[in-house]
């Protein structure tokens, strides 16, 4: 049995700074979300952290959400992160409004459900992550068939940036909270 670590906040000693996103997570998942509880210990560093996830996943960003929620969840995978699957796995399901994505992300490369454009961008975010990066010249080709040095910049920082989540999250061993499970449950437009 895999041992966890016991020294995770309790809820009632998240810092007054962060009460407010305790608060919304409560609302929407029904609970504190376990990062936030970890993250909480550094309020400093969690809102730098969450500024930097907001200029990413803002309106106006480069890429689609459902690209965004695809490479993410694919990052997580490949570093293990329990909890980052589970909830990039519930974004990526709610932006594209079905799961099929979401099951078939691990095996992109043997699956139709995804364009050229999304292909490049895994086979990217892949050889970004690996240790270290392995991003060859038929990569960087491919890149620049789908997507401007600006938005490439963007999905670098992005692929970075859950590198770093995932992996925090993963050396910590911060658990699933079940999140992309209630994704069934829920209504769909």
């Amino acid at each position: 049995m895999k041992e966890t670590y016991a020294w995770v906040m309790p809820i009632e000693s998240v810092p007054a700074s962060l009460k407010p996103i305790a608060a919304m997570q409560q609302k929407r998942f029904g609970a504190v979300l376990n990062p936030t509880r970890w993250w909480g210990r550094m309020p400093r560093l969690f809102w730098l952290v969450a500024l930097f996830v907001g200029f990413l996943e803002r309106r106006k960003a480069r890429l689609s959400p459902v690209l965004r929620s695809l490479l993410m969840t694919r990052v997580s995978q490949l570093c293990h992160c329990a909890f980052c699957v589970d909830a990039n796995s519930l974004r990526l399901a709610e932006r594209s409004g079905a799961l099929d994505k979401v099951q078939a992300v691990s095996a992109w490369r043997h699956c139709t459900l995804f364009s050229e454009e999304e292909r490049a961008a895994l086979a990217y975010a892949e050889a970004v992550t690996a240790t270290p990066p392995q991003v060859d010249e038929a990569i960087k080709r491919e890149m620049k068939r789908h997507y401007t040095d600006d938005a490439i910049t963007e999905m670098t920082a992005l692929i970075a940036f859950q590198n770093l989540s995932a992996r925090f999250n993963a050396a910590l061993d911060i658990p699933a909270q079940g999140l992309c499970a209630t994704f069934k449950d829920k209504p769909h437009a």
